[in-house]
């Protein structure tokens, strides 16, 4: 009996700082950003990254679940605008995403619900993450 073997990708990030300046992360695959550490600068800050990660998950996930429905020929695009309200107390958070889909195709207001569904409930691994109860291990080195 043949064995499967899945691939998966490897992802992750570094951010560094110094005593001064902006944040510069890099992921293992090679992409580079530097953080904006005012929301009056342009570009990206820790939030709007963790909006912008749910948004293209879901986004995909979007098209992932029209496809499993057999419609993805009938879809023409799908947008996804994530923003969010942070929590008045301690300790400092994302009390809850608002999340809205934009689903145009070819079929009625049933069919974009049940996409809309499964891309954020079943899966968006970032979506499925934050409802989750990750843990986190932590290293510190010099």
């Amino acid at each position: 009996m043949a064995e499967l073997k899945v691939r998966t990708r490897e992802t992750g990030a570094t951010a560094v700082v110094g005593r001064t300046g902006f944040p510069h992360v890099t992921s293992v695959t090679g992409g580079k950003l530097d953080i904006v550490t005012s929301p009056s600068q342009p570009g990206y800050g820790p939030l709007d990254l963790l909006y912008a990660s749910l948004a293209s998950c879901l986004v995909l996930s979007a098209r992932i679940a029209a496809s499993r429905f057999g419609v993805l020929d009938r879809l023409t695009e799908v947008s996804a605008k994530v923003t969010g309200e942070k929590a008045h107390d301690e300790p400092s958070r994302v009390a809850r995403f608002d999340i809205e889909f934009s689903i145009k195709g070819d079929f009625d207001d049933t069919v974009r619900h049940a996409i809309a569904e499964a891309a954020e409930n079943e899966i968006c691994t970032v979506s499925n993450t934050l409802r989750g109860n990750p843990a986190f291990t932590t290293r510190i080195s010099e």
